[in-house]
């Protein structure tokens, strides 16, 4: 039920308990009676904590309330007022169990007592015929008995029960129902049988209750060698009014907020703290330690997989309390681990990407050097009655071998975003031809003016194949070495193939050429891998197109669509 922004919890109670007070006083079945009672009702729809605001009202809730108000307004008998009467103070007993400080106990407890007595002195005589009405009974009930009330009007609610409202318990309040009807039959059955005053029969039941409480006390709690009943039965009754659940969401909550799992430990403990039944709570973990809240009397530890938790109580916790931590403290501890597997896992990948990155770096690097030794040795071998012919190759390649090495760099700039480096595949494949002019190449292209290349990928895919083959040639394993640029299917694009006439590439190498790195001999085995990524990711395909012995094709094209 949805309650007024000004109508506080403890405003709306104290109303309802006065307005009931005045129907009280003015009897049963009169017509300000039912006026009274009525306006009692709807006060109490509007105080209510079974329902919430956000709750559907369904039809069975609607005609259930319209049949409550309508016998309670219309068809009231002394009867009825008490069972009313006692299942107020139920309810309200039962609200109080999940408050932990005192203030938000008060009401509460002034609105219980004053329901009790009013149902003793005043209405259950009326139910029996017995009642007398003494001068100071009556005072007492119409002048006295209503301060209370007034008391609750002027309680400050607590700032956080209008956010956060514990749920009613079922099992006190239905021990406390109970426990009424058992205090009134008990002293009308007392009064029966001893014929003697109501007054004195309710004095003996209640000290009946009373001495049979404490020895049910004792007996739940012994404290020595005897385990006790709360040990027998507490097993079974695992649900103590808690809002369990309502901190299990919360957690979740913040397990989806924290991504830290020091960050995630301190905002999980700040929640436990606001249980009413732990009062403090300490942590420690391999990176991290805290305290939080009031370390009380009792202190239970749990030992965690990477986490030492201690939830502290101040009263000796049973056993279905402990059943209790321990869920809290594994939910806690598995939320934990999976906060840290997952920071494990991000520093997994940054760490990975560092390393293709500089697995890719070095790869293009190593090419850059194989250049600037063919250089070299063209400087090496050179005619010294020509030395402008070494003047213009030096002028032809270092500028490209600059632009390579600025490309190489650029790479270890996460913060640079890549660029589609598109070149014209004339110019593009001149620039091949020269740098590798020395190395007795067969250069085959077949392509127009119109066509164009991805320079990035092009040149990795090229020095990285045509490094491959001269290596092969250097080891005696092939002879010939070609390099094709033809037309691609795709307008305007062009694949690159490069051909040895050496032996072919072994079966069990094939499915991971391009897969993992392969390690070799002569290099960090990376070549390839690398190779494949860089260009898939500018749309590019990089496959072994023949592998038979005597022609050894690799090329590099489009990605079919």
């Amino acid at each position: 039920m949805a309650r007024a922004p000004w109508l506080g919890p403890n405003l709306s109670l104290g109303l309802m308990l006065i307005v009931l007070h005045m129907g009280l006083m003015v009897g049963v079945g009169s017509g300000p009676s039912r006026a009274f009672l009525l306006a009692h009702f709807g006060l109490f729809l509007l105080w209510q904590p079974v329902w919430q605001g956000t709750d559907k009202l369904v039809p069975a809730r609607a005609i259930l309330i319209v049949v409550g108000g309508t016998v309670l307004a219309m068809w009231s008998s002394w009867w009825s007022l008490a069972l009313w009467i006692a299942a107020l103070f139920s309810l309200i007993g039962g609200n109080v169990p999940g408050m932990r400080a005192l203030r938000p106990r008060l009401a509460p407890v002034l609105a219980a007592v004053y329901l009790l007595t009013v149902l003793l002195v005043w209405v259950v005589p009326r139910i029996t015929g017995t009642f007398e009405p003494q001068g100071f009974v009556v005072m007492f009930v119409r002048y006295v008995l209503p301060l209370p009330l007034l008391g609750i009007l002027f309680v400050p609610a607590d700032a956080r029960r209008d956010v956060l409202r514990y749920p009613v318990d079922l099992v006190y309040s239905v021990m406390l129902f109970l426990m009424v009807v058992v205090l009134v039959l008990g002293a009308l059955f007392v009064q029966q049988i001893s014929q003697q005053t109501y007054a004195a029969s309710l004095l003996q039941t209640v000290l009946g209750i009373a001495a049979l409480t404490v020895g049910l006390s004792w007996l739940w709690d012994p404290r020595g060698g005897f385990a006790g009943v709360g040990q027998l039965l507490s097993r079974y009754f695992l649900s103590l009014g808690m809002p369990f659940e309502r901190w299990m969401l919360s957690l979740a909550g913040l397990a989806e907020r924290e991504s830290d799992p020091d960050a995630f430990i301190a905002s999980a403990a700040s929640e436990l703290v606001a249980l009413s039944w732990i009062s403090g709570v300490t942590w420690r973990t391999a990176s991290s330690e805290g305290r939080l809240g009031d370390m009380g009397t009792f202190g239970t530890p749990f030992e965690l997989e990477g986490l030492t938790l201690t939830l502290y109580s101040r009263w000796r916790p049973s056993p279905g309390m402990m059943v209790h931590m321990g869920l809290l403290a594994r939910l806690m501890g598995d939320y934990h681990e999976a906060k840290r597997r997952e920071q494990a896992q991000r520093t997994l990948a940054y760490l990975q990407a560092i390393y293709e990155t500089g697995s890719r770096v070095t790869h293009d690097v190593k090419n850059l050097l194989q250049s600037l030794r063919s250089l070299c040795a063209a400087a090496e071998a050179g005619d010294d009655t020509d030395p402008r012919a070494l003047l213009r190759l030096i002028q032809r390649q270092l500028p490209q071998i600059t632009q390579r090495l600025q490309t190489t760099l650029d790479k270890l700039d996460a913060r640079r975003p890549a660029v589609e480096a598109s070149r014209p595949a004339a110019l593009w494949w001149r620039g091949l031809m020269t740098r590798y002019a020395h190395e007795a190449l067969d250069f085959e292209n077949a392509v127009d003016d119109e066509r164009f290349v991805n320079e990035e990928v092009f040149d990795s895919v090229a020095d990285n194949l045509i490094q491959n083959a001269l290596e092969k040639r250097r080891h005696g394993l092939c002879s010939r070495i070609r390099v094709r640029l033809v037309p691609a299917a795709a307008a305007s694009q062009c694949m690159l193939e490069v051909v040895d006439d050496g032996s072919a590439v072994a079966e069990e190498l094939v499915p991971l050429l391009f897969v993992l790195p392969i390690a070799s001999e002569t290099g960090l085995g990376v070549g390839l891998y690398q190779c494949r990524r860089l260009a898939h990711g500018a749309g590019y395909d990089v496959r072994l197109e023949r592998n038979v012995d005597g022609e050894v094709m690799f090329a590099c094209g489009p990605t079919a669509r």
